[in-house]
């Protein structure tokens, strides 16, 4: 049985305003499509079952529409610029400007299954052997904590591996695992996993030298992106650096961020 257009309509509504992302009403197949292992899998005997519990106010449901409706789609090394940029300008500038600290903190928001994070603490195992050793924090924060134990445990399947990882990486930080992938402790140790909306009140400390907020941006309104740049800059370190997606951009959208612009890495820093 297909999504009714009423459940529909409820279902964008909580989804805007328990996490401020925007679902087009008309794609009812799509809610249906994700919302009908969401039922199966918690004994329901369609959506639209699942639906009456949420509009009842059962503790939980709402919780786990919003999860299921959230986009995860990722892959290690996405838009390998971001990642060729801390290899070659921003990790060895901080390595210098850190040195008397000796400490580092980057922020992923959004991350998903765990792909980014775990990208930039395979490039500073595999580049920067010494920098892995400071007092290192990859910070990976997502919303859905259904989501965030998949990321912590490190398991990848075959088809997860393929997408954007080099082979000699897959050998050298990885162990096989059945019929999966599981990334060795030494990768893993390097990323903190936590919950975090990013509509909410939240605070990132240790302060991040480095932002990740890629492909994310994309889901809000301009009053929403205006509150989550601005809070982002009121939270990064002095001279920090932000990544958005390609298709993101500050300019209209936020005061504050200065573009900066190489050949091929693009990237945003605070306005002093």
């Amino acid at each position: 049985m297909s999504v009714s257009h009423d459940d529909a309509a409820f279902i964008c509504d909580l989804v805007r305003r328990k996490s401020a992302i925007l679902l087009d009403v008309d794609k009812q197949y799509l809610i249906e499509m994700r919302l009908s292992q969401l039922a199966c899998n918690q004994g329901y005997a369609d959506v639209a079952a699942l639906v009456a519990e949420a509009r009842s106010g059962v503790h939980g449901v709402a919780v786990k529409i919003v999860e299921a409706l959230t986009t995860h789609e990722t892959l290690f090394f996405r838009d390998i610029q971001p990642f060729e940029a801390l290899k070659k300008e921003l990790l060895p500038k901080l390595a210098v400007d850190r040195a008397g600290t000796r400490h580092l903190t980057i922020w992923c928001a959004a991350c998903s299954s765990g792909q980014e994070p775990y990208s930039v603490a395979m490039l500073l195992l595999e580049h920067f052997p010494a920098l892995a050793q400071w007092p290192v924090r990859i910070i990976a924060t997502d919303i859905s904590r259904q989501i965030l134990e998949k990321a912590r445990q490190g398991r990848f399947t075959q088809m997860e591996v393929n997408r954007g990882l080099p082979a000699a990486m897959l050998v050298k930080y990885f162990e096989r695992c059945g019929m999966s992938w599981q990334l060795k402790s030494e990768v893993r140790r390097l990323v903190e996993f936590r919950q975090l909306n990013l509509i909410d009140g939240w605070n990132i400390t240790p302060r991040p030298d480095i932002v990740f907020l890629r492909n994310v941006l994309i889901y809000f309104d301009v009053k929403d992106k205006r509150a989550i740049l601005d809070r982002v800059r009121g939270s990064i370190a002095d001279g920090g650096t932000l990544f958005l997606g390609a298709a993101e951009t500050t300019f209209n959208v936020a005061d504050g961020w200065e573009r900066l612009a190489t050949d091929k890495h693009t990237y945003y820093r605070v306005q002093r």
